[in-house]
């Protein structure tokens, strides 16, 4: 029987996945697997170097949720069990008013599951306080898949700037009054558990087990080791993967596909949807005016290596900076005291610092220029004069995909729109962040291996 050719187009952490899962569905001898990555490297936006006298300081990505087993059980198959971290437990803060304030307990992705956290923090004024208290009494709303909508109409204002939108649009580098409420599980399950966002995350808070083990989790050699180790398994598998090979022609070939001249019998597109679309002209021309739709912010994070910080930051793991007081900064990690095992430099300090969000651009300066743009902003913020020895800046252009109100709809229609043999996968789709991209990347394996193979 002659072998089954499957492509996979793009070598980020969903490319990756996809390939290696698939390689070990269908047996060797009956398929053949290559992926194709436009760069010269691997792993898209998961990138560590050395920086400030570390071996490893992430670029992009600097840890994954361990709560959703996905990325935390692919780190296991992949042989790095034994190396992995989590963070310390320093707190986060958010900046109002030009001061720190510890980010209250008792929330679920910025939704408060009680009252006393708030009242006892500075973060909220007294009229937004007794506008969170009184949420329970607030009466139902036509429902609305737009997180802002949501938590301003429940909570007031205040706390959707402050917490929600602070924790969520960082994570996203989205403004959430234009992202998917049904795209973020977390706050959906409470939306769907009554009327009272406060009494639904009381009672899930209350009925869960106790939680147990870290939050987040990191190999100890950056997140790009995650790739890299995911690389090596893919090979292994009989996965041949080229670098510097961006695909520039994709079209039916009877009941098959040509790609750049080549016959394939399922393509995987792990690509951003926006920048895939041309590539569909031919073969999918809904699906590729579809995904010309999808919006994508872009970010830069910008590594500064700081002799030290004041005393008073201490105890920190950074800082989130609310919408409002937005110019450029969204949010400021305090690197050396969130991972222990970067302490041994002791009385230097680096800093991760995170740049622009949907609707808020990164300014169009050279990277010296983000720098002093940085390195003063940040001594507006806490006032203090923070002069890296070293300083280093890592551009994400297009980066975040935005999933607006009824990005499901949109979705449904692009799965419709795309013929039969041709899959799509990766964060434009069904989950941002890495443990949705795996778990995504899995299904669309297994999705390709019953295609190819009906019995598998």
């Amino acid at each position: 029987m002659t072998a089954a050719r499957a492509v996979v187009v793009g070598g980020g952490i969903s490319g990756l996945v996809t390939a290696r899962t698939l390689a070990g569905l269908v047996p060797a001898e009956s398929i053949e697997i290559e992926l194709r990555e436009a760069g010269n490297r691997l792993g898209g936006k998961l990138l560590t170097s050395p920086f400030g006298g570390l071996p490893a300081v992430d670029e992009g990505a600097d840890a994954f949720l361990a709560r959703v087993p996905h990325a935390a059980d692919l780190a296991r198959r992949v042989g790095l069990d034994g190396a992995l971290t989590s963070p310390t437990d320093a707190r986060a803060a958010v900046l109002s008013g030009g001061r720190l304030h510890p980010i209250p307990g008792g929330l679920m992705l910025g939704v408060p599951a009680g009252v006393l956290g708030l009242a006892a923090s500075g973060l909220l004024s007294w009229r937004g306080k007794l506008r969170a208290a009184v949420e329970p009494l607030v009466p139902a709303r036509d429902p609305d898949d737009s997180i802002g909508a949501l938590v301003r109409g429940r909570f007031g204002d205040e706390v959707h700037e402050r917490l929600v939108d602070a924790l969520v649009g960082t994570i996203y580098a989205a403004d959430t009054d234009r992202f998917s409420l049904a795209m973020v599980p977390q706050l959906a399950t409470l939306a769907a558990n009554g009327r009272s966002l406060l009494l639904s995350a009381r009672k899930l808070r209350h009925g869960a087990p106790p939680a147990t083990g870290p939050v987040f989790l990191a190999p100890t050699a950056g997140m790009g080791a995650l790739a890299e180790a995911v690389t090596a398994a893919a090979r292994a598998s009989g996965v041949t993967i080229r670098t510097s090979a961006a695909v520039a022609e994709l079209a039916p070939d009877g009941s098959r596909w040509r790609v750049d001249g080549e016959s394939a019998d399922a393509v995987v597109l792990a690509t951003p949807a926006a920048p895939t679309a041309p590539l569909l002209t031919a073969a999918a021309p809904e699906a590729r005016r579809l995904l010309a739709t999808m919006d994508h912010a872009g970010v830069v994070v910008v590594t500064l290596a700081v002799p030290g910080l004041p005393e008073q930051l201490r105890g920190f793991s950074g800082y989130l900076v609310p919408k409002p007081d937005q110019t450029d900064i969204t949010a400021v990690s305090f690197g050396s005291q969130k991972w222990a095992h970067w302490r041994a430099r002791s009385g230097v300090e680096t800093l991760r610092v995170s740049l622009g969000r949907d609707g808020l651009p990164v300014p169009d300066v050279d990277d010296g220029g983000l720098v002093d743009l940085v390195v003063g902003r940040i001594g507006q913020h806490l006032g203090v004069d923070v002069q890296p020895t070293e300083a280093r800046v890592s551009r994400w252009p297009s980066s975040f995909p935005q999933y607006r109100p009824h990005h499901r709809e949109w979705l449904a229609a692009v799965d419709a729109a795309l013929p039969r043999g041709l899959f799509v996968t990766g964060a434009s789709y069904r989950g941002i962040g890495v443990p949705a991209c795996i778990a995504d990347a899995e299904a669309t394996a297994r999705a390709v291996a019953t295609f190819l193979h009906p019995s598998v």
